[in-house]
Parts: structure tokens; C-alpha cells; sequence
């Protein structure tokens, strides 16, 4: 990438625009494909563990997707009004101003955006490392080497970086396609695994504690479908097909999950089930024999990949926004001549990212975030409200059953902040402080910069 390289200004463009090259079909693929990694097998396990009952576990799913389903009908409205680079950060910068988008770009850029992108890159090495025995410092340069690939890949296009999202997507569905119909097909489970159907085996937690468990992991396991949104300005017919990503693709992994558990639950039965991995090396291990737990691997680097492609393609699009706000360094705010990409954006991200694998301390600190990424999905889906008010009339798509579509979704999310909060308040306090201190440095250093 010798256009990289170079040291000139004027090698990257500041004042041209994204291209819209992202189709539907590559839009929802980018949902799938993010939010679908390792999750999907590890999750599952500690929900039937906690709630020990087959039919109380496909209604967290269930209770899941129409919750992620009302959100996605927000962003879409959001979306549609706004078709631009950012989502979040746009619709927060348009509802509440300029500091509390500064915030939310904060948080997303010293920590949860690199957190992430290391904490996949990590997970997916293990995997890898479980295959081909490595340990120590190869499985951080397996890493590391896939943060600079899926960068590398971005930044020489979006439609390479999409096509590469798409096709990991159509794979990682083929292959639970596989495992489940060849799991429901194979004659190895039991249907009587399903029995009794509602009643809680002995030994679950009790009721209320450990539905409030499983809609968190459910949460958590769904988390990422918002990200389509942020590129938006790179979406073509982004008033349609935007809001249609958003539906298909949260429908796409609301059945994904509830049948990919349901397998496992015909395979293995509750009783046995003693840790996340063991649940899915058990399945596996019925399904393909000794080779179980080789060929689940497997899946799970593919998936994770898809996964890391999509937040490594959507994340740098909320720098390049602030930057061309004046909220960041204005070299981020550049786009490849070449490649049509916010090109210095994207490498930012994967340095980030791979200093973080290196220091080997990401998981922790993500976890002091997490509380307050669930309180900016909060304030994006309100922005709804106040965007309404500000703008009754502007046509384009609408949320449908406004205002209980956003009602519904903020009182889940209100829910799940408390279940969040009482289970770690030291965590969250210590969230929201880090990330307050970014209005001192948005007083300091920005309030008076104005983008391009």
C-alpha cells in the first residue's frame, strides 16, 4: 500500500465524499456478519445452564428479537434522515449537539471500537491456535496479523471490503445451516431433551434471576446490528435500503439463534450442560465424532473473521465523521483518492487495536464501557423523539407504530441498565466518569472547531 506512504497532504482528499457502493444485500450482510461470532455457540450454554428450561430459553431469544427488531425500526427512520457516515454520532450531534456526539465518539475511539476489534482478533486466534497448537507470542501475531489484513482489505475498497464481508456472511450461515440440519437430520439427539418443555430443571436459578442473566447475554449476543448505521453514507438508495437491512438482518439473527440453540438443546441435553464450552464441544463431538471440536473451531474463525471485517469496515466511519466535524484530527477526515476509503481512519483503528493485543488488557477495560454503550443506544433511539419535534414533516421512511415501537425498546433497554448496574455499580460509575472527562476536553480543544 504505497499510497499510504506517502508523507504529502494532498495525497488524500479532504473535501470529497463516500461513495454509495454498499448494496442490500452487502448492507445486511454487514449486520450478520458482525453481530454472528463466538457468541453464538458460548451463549446459549450459559442461558440453559441458568434457566434450565427449553421453552424459557427460545422466549429470551424471542423477547431478544423483537426487542432488537423495535430498535432497528428506530435506526431506520434515524438512518433514513441522516444517510450519512456516523450513524450514532451524527444522530446524537443533530438531536442533543455537538458535546454529547463528542462523547459518544470518545468512548468509541480511545476504547470500546479497538477494545473490540482486539478482543475478536484474539478470540479468533485462540481458535486458530486450538487447531494448529500455538501458544505465547503466535497467537498474537495470528492476531494482529488478521486486524492488518481486514484493514488492509477496507482500505483498498469498499466494495472489496464489502465483497469479503458478504461472502464470510453467505459461508458462516452455510455452515450453521449445515450443523443444524444435519443436527436435527442425523438421528443423534433426542427429542425428549425438549421435555418437560417449560418447567425449570432442578438445580436452574431461580425465575426471575435468571431470565435477567439471559436477556443480558441475549443483549450482548445481538449487540452490533446498530452499526449498519454508521456507514450510511456509503449505502446506495439509503431511504429504502437502509431500513430494510435493518429489519432483515435482525429477523436473519433472531431465527439463526433461537435454531442454532435449539440443535444444541436436541443434542445435549440441559442436565449435562456444565460450561459454554463444553456445550458446544459436547454437540460437536455427537455430531462430526472426535473431529468435533476441530471442525466447531473451524466455524468459529469464519464467523469471528465476518465479524471483525464488518467493525473494522463500520467503526472507522465515526472518526472520519467527528473529523470532518472538527471533533478529530483532521487527517482522518481524508479519503483515499484511489480507494474511495476513509483510508487514514481505518489504519488508526487497526494500530489501536493492535497495540491493545499487545498489552494483552482489553477485556477489562472494555468491560468498564460496556454499561455506557448501552446508555448511548438509549439516547440514539430517544433522539427519535426530539428529531420528531424538531422536524414533524420530513418525509422518507417512518417508524412504524410511533411512538410504541421506541417506548417498547427504551423500556427493555431502561431494564436492562438496571439489571446492568446492580450487578456491577463500581463498573458503571467508573464508565460514565471516564467518559464525562471528555467534556473538559471538548471545552479545552473543540468547542470552537468547525469541520470541513
Amino acid at each position: 500500500m504505497d499510497e499510504l506512504s506517502s508523507s504529502t497532504s494532498d495525497s488524500f482528499a479532504r473535501e470529497a465524499t463516500l461513495k454509495r457502493q454498499i448494496g442490500l444485500r452487502t448492507a445486511t450482510a454487514l449486520i450478520v456478519g458482525e453481530v454472528i461470532a463466538v457468541g453464538i455457540f458460548l451463549t446459549p450454554a450459559g442461558m440453559a445452564k441458568s434457566l434450565g428450561s427449553p421453552a424459557l430459553l427460545l422466549l429470551v431469544w424471542l423477547i431478544m428479537g423483537g426487542m432488537a427488531l423495535s430498535g432497528a425500526l428506530c435506526y431506520g427512520e434515524l438512518a433514513a434522515r441522516f444517510p450519512e457516515a456516523g450513524g450514532g454520532y451524527v444522530y446524537l450531534r443533530e438531536a442533543y449537539g455537538r458535546p454529547i456526539a463528542f462523547l459518544y465518539g470518545w468512548m468509541a475511539l480511545l476504547v470500546m471500537d479497538p477494545g473490540l476489534t482486539a478482543a475478536l482478533a484474539v478470540g479468533m486466534a485462540g481458535y486458530v491456535g486450538y487447531i494448529f497448537k500455538l501458544s505465547g507470542a503466535a497467537l498474537k501475531a495470528v492476531a494482529i496479523g488478521s486486524i492488518l489484513f481486514v484493514a488492509a482489505v477496507n482500505i483498498r475498497g469498499v466494495r472489496l471490503g464489502g465483497g469479503l464481508i458478504r461472502w464470510l456472511t453467505i459461508l458462516k450461515l452455510g455452515l450453521l445451516g449445515l450443523v443444524i440440519v444435519w443436527g436435527f437430520s442425523a438421528g443423534a439427539g433426542h427429542w425428549s431433551n425438549f421435555t418437560p418443555l417449560v418447567a425449570q430443571r432442578p438445580g436452574s436459578e431461580p425465575l426471575l434471576g435468571a431470565l435477567a442473566g439471559g436477556l443480558v447475554g441475549a443483549f450482548f449476543s445481538f449487540g452490533g446490528w446498530w452499526d449498519l448505521s454508521k456507514v450510511a453514507g456509503e449505502v446506495r438508495n439509503p431511504e429504502t435500503s437502509l431500513p430494510r437491512a435493518l429489519v432483515h438482518g435482525v429477523m436473519i439473527l433472531t431465527v439463526t439463534y433461537i435454531l442454532t440453540s435449539a440443535v444444541f438443546i436436541y443434542l445435549v441435553p440441559l442436565e449435562r450442560v456444565s460450561s459454554a464450552e463444553t456445550f458446544a464441544a459436547q454437540a460437536g463431538e455427537i455430531l462430526f465424532g472426535r473431529m468435533g471440536g476441530q471442525i466447531l473451531s473451524g466455524i468459529v474463525i469464519i464467523a469471528v473473521l465476518g465479524s471483525l471485517a464488518a467493525v473494522v469496515m463500520s467503526a472507522p466511519r465515526v472518526y472520519f465523521a467527528m473529523a470532518r466535524d472538527g471533533l478529530f484530527i483532521p487527517a482522518a477526515a481524508s479519503i483515499h483518492p484511489r480507494f474511495e476509503t476513509p483510508a487514514r481512519a481505518i489504519a488508526l483503528q487497526a494500530a489501536l487495536a493492535s497495540i491493545l493485543v499487545l498489552v494483552g488488557t482489553f477485556n477489562t477495560i472494555i468491560s468498564y464501557f460496556v454499561f455506557v454503550v448501552v446508555i448511548f443506544i438509549a439516547l440514539t433511539v430517544a433522539a427519535l423523539f426530539v428529531l420528531r419535534h424538531k422536524a414533524p414533516d420530513a418525509g422518507g421512511y417512518r417508524t412504524p407504530l410511533y411512538p410504541l415501537t421506541p417506548i417498547i425498546f427504551l423500556i427493555l433497554i431502561a431494564l436492562l441498565l438496571f439489571l446492568m448496574g446492580g450487578h456491577n455499580p463500581r463498573q458503571a460509575i467508573m464508565g460514565v466518569g471516564v467518559v464525562a472527562l471528555g467534556l473538559p476536553v471538548y471545552y479545552l480543544f473543540f468547542r470552537g472547531q468547525r469541520g470541513s
